[in-house]
């Protein structure tokens, strides 16, 4: 009897682990950038103002952005509540980083953790100057947490010898879940949350899960350095066209949009401020002033605006100044298609550019030829040097001689007309030919 009473009692003690507490389950999935940053900083200060006893990070992630991870590493180290990372699948490169910043790690038994090289974003090895400070940020996440650190340097450092581990000289180390349970890269391996929450002690705990808002994925996706490029394209692409279109048509509209999510993703991420909104917004009226104005300074400075605002509203400057060039580029190619297949005689360019031509056919003329003046007789009033005056039939015209001297009063012809020169030759010498 008193077996079953202390039966009882050790099962309702095991039932009440956790009783009264909250736990926080924070995702931690696809690819590590600055919007995942803003939306751990909203749910973990969520967690903490809420009271928030425990916090877990399920991560599932490739990797990403160094110097978002780094952030991310930032913000675990400066909980003052436990936190643990539970790797459901993968926490390769920064998420192996972010993984090593957490209390105490567990994982799932086909997880893995490591891989975590430095490469830059075109896929080539980044320089020797960035993986030695990765190099370093891995191992001294490992040891803030009393990890060995040979590990988390083999994870990032192709040149530490590990082959009982699947890493000789010239791989990175992953971990399974099992080998990380040996080295003390995991506090255990368990298959689902209800037996993770179980091994901390929280099972009876009330857990509070916070996913990312609809507009906190989108703007991830709005950040993502591959879209980036894509907007900006689309954005200056649709400038141009409707620089060629008749009124505001979907061309402005698109590239209008493009530029309204481009600062929309940066603002939700925490990258973009007002001060890149005020900037964009001056760059395009000065830009649209030049068109009226034609100083080339308004222009310029406009430009100088709107790049100035993308800068702001980057995390890496370098990543932001390539996807202005690859825009750039695709705009300098469809420019050149339009210009040859349309010219600038539609849309803006043929309100702008005066296209009007004082021609023959529109009834204008600069001088006219006056055939009929041929042959007629006439004396000159002035001397002709060679040009003078002479008078004919009681018009006086200005003339000019065929190059030789003509004295005043002498008798002339008019021998030829080109426009409003009226070409004449002395008469005696015209009856001697």
């Amino acid at each position: 009897m008193a077996v079953i009473l202390a039966a009882c009692h050790f099962s309702s003690l095991v039932h009440a682990d956790g009783e009264g507490e909250q736990v926080y389950v924070i995702p931690v999935e696809s690819t590590v950038e600055r919007g995942m940053t803003a939306f751990l900083e909203r749910t973990t200060s969520e967690a903490l103002e809420n009271g928030a006893d425990h916090i877990i990070f399920e991560i599932d992630t490739p990797g990403g952005r160094v110097d978002a991870a780094g952030a991310i590493g930032e913000l675990l180290q400066d909980l003052d509540i436990p936190n643990t990372a539970y790797i459901t699948s993968q926490a390769y490169s920064a998420g192996s980083y972010i993984a090593l910043n957490a209390d105490q790690i567990y994982m799932k038994q086909q997880a893995t953790i490591g891989a975590s090289g430095v490469i830059n974003s075109d896929g080539t090895a980044a320089d020797k100057k960035a993986q030695s400070a990765w190099i370093s940020s891995m191992v001294a996440a490992a040891e803030s947490n009393d990890r060995d650190p040979v590990y988390a340097r083999a994870m990032a450092d192709s040149s530490v010898d590990l082959p009982d581990y699947g890493a000789p000289e010239g791989e990175f180390l992953t971990l399974g879940p099992n080998q990380a349970e040996e080295v003390g890269y995991a506090e255990g391996i368990v298959q689902d949350r209800v037996e993770l929450l179980s091994e901390l002690g929280l099972s009876e705990a009330k857990v509070v899960e916070n996913n990312p808002t609809p507009a906190e994925n989108f703007a991830r996706f709005l950040t993502n350095p591959v879209v980036i490029p894509i907007l900006l394209s689309v954005a200056s692409i649709g400038l141009v066209v409707e620089l060629y279109s008749p009124g505001f048509g979907i061309p402005g509209t698109m590239g209008a949009i493009s530029l309204v999510l481009f600062f929309y993703g940066h603002i939700v991420a925490g990258l973009a401020g007002y001060e890149a909104i005020i900037l964009l917004i001056l760059g395009i009226g000065l830009i649209i002033a030049e068109f009226f104005v034609s100083s080339g300074i308004l222009g310029i400075a406009g430009i100088v605006a709107i790049v100035t605002s993308l800068m702001l509203s980057s995390a890496d400057m370098g990543q932001m100044a390539m996807s202005i060039g690859i825009a750039l580029i695709v705009t300098i190619v469809v420019s050149i298609i339009l210009f040859k297949t349309i010219g600038l005689e539609r849309g803006f360019f043929k309100r702008v550019i005066l296209s009007d031509a004082t021609s023959t056919e529109k009834g204008y003329v600069s001088s006219v030829t006056r055939l009929e003046l041929i042959g007629l007789q006439g004396e000159t009033i002035t001397p002709l040097r060679p040009a003078g005056t002479a008078v004919f039939d009681n018009e006086r015209l200005d003339v000019v001689s065929e190059g030789s001297f003509i004295r005043a009063n002498q008798p002339v012809v008019i021998v030829k007309t080109e426009g409003s020169r009226i070409v004449v030759r002395a008469q005696n010498k015209l009856e001697e030919e």
